[in-house]
């Protein structure tokens, strides 16, 4: 199982990041696919969800209206388009990867994170 984020870097204030997730090993179509972030010092907090193309969109009071997620299925990717960033947003953004089945199994898969730092 592979989930790997990129395109954090560093934007001003009022800037714009869209971040990436590419995944393989699983089958992603089945899964609810996630955005996480964690801050210095905090703990890591929920984003945004999508549970499938056209599906339940889930977000974050701070990301709704700023922050769009999306997936594509045949490419097994997940996107976060961030857009009037500020400083509260400074933090590692994670993917994840969760699916809970009938019978009791749970199933999460988390990748490495990509560093987003918002600064003027």
């Amino acid at each position: 199982v592979r989930v790997v984020e990129s395109g954090g870097g560093e934007v001003q204030p009022g800037g714009s990041l869209r971040l990436h997730c590419a995944t393989s090993g699983f089958t992603f179509s089945s899964y609810v696919m996630s955005w996480y972030r964690q801050a210095p010092g905090k703990e890591r907090e929920l984003v945004a969800a999508i549970s499938r193309p056209g599906g339940r969109l889930d977000y974050a009071g701070f990301a709704a209206g700023r922050f769009t997620i999306s997936r594509d299925d045949k490419k097994k990717e997940v996107y976060l388009q961030m857009s009037d960033l500020n400083a509260e947003d400074t933090a590692m953004y994670y993917c994840n990867a969760n699916l809970k089945t009938g019978w009791g199994q749970d199933y999460d898969y988390w990748g490495q994170g990509t560093r987003v730092t918002v600064s003027s």
